[in-house]
């Protein structure tokens, strides 16, 4: 598959952006509100946002179970921030009752870095990279607990955070606890091009 379609969930959150990286590398990018569009595309991005309200209105447009379904399937994911966040299987610091929609065996932290006063930016080294990626953390979540078949691709590497685990990729899921959409990096969004290319 040379032009994967991959869409990206609109209904909150950074959505212009991502379908901006993801025609940078050479995808077709498409918004996804309905089940309907949802059928249309190979893979999707779960962009940054506030995840209960994303869990509210992907259920108020009936696009949750349909998202759940697709992901249990194996469809390639990218979730970014809140993205993260919907995508683990469990969830710590969460509101009462909130579900997600899993596929992810990882334990999240939310807002694990604090408040949006506590955002902040740092330069992070990845294996699959040969230059630091510059990432932009904004109430961040991070990652305490992986299973056993999931790769920690990055960690925090200096001030309180260090050691924290803030990208991770789980054989089609691939999430991050910050932002790459807001830092003219395409690097993340062509490492999933390629994802989705080698899978389908």
């Amino acid at each position: 598959m040379s032009k994967p379609v991959i869409g990206v969930f609109a209904l909150q959150g950074n959505v212009r952006e991502h379908v901006a990286m993801l025609t940078q590398v050479g995808v077709e990018a498409r918004p996804v509100r309905r089940p309907s569009e949802l059928a249309q595309v190979d893979a999707m991005v779960l962009p940054g946002g506030e995840s209960t309200t994303m869990d509210k209105l992907a259920r108020a447009f009936e696009l949750f179970e349909p998202l759940q379904k697709r992901i249990a399937d194996g469809m390639p994911v990218f979730g970014t921030c809140a993205g993260m966040i919907l995508l683990a299987n469990e969830i710590t610091g969460g509101i009462a009752d909130q579900e997600t929609l899993g596929g992810l065996d990882v334990t999240v932290r939310r807002n694990a870095f604090g408040r949006q006063v506590d955002s902040f930016e740092a330069d992070l080294e990845f294996a699959a990279f040969e230059a630091p990626y510059h990432a932009v953390f904004i109430r961040a979540p991070w990652v305490e607990r992986v299973g056993r078949d999931v790769e920690v691709l990055s960690t925090v590497s200096s001030g309180p955070a260090t050691g924290r685990i803030v990208a991770v990729r789980h054989d089609r899921l691939l999430a991050t606890s910050f932002h790459p959409e807001l830092t003219g990096d395409a690097r993340l969004h062509g490492y999933f091009a390629e994802l989705v290319r080698e899978l389908s």
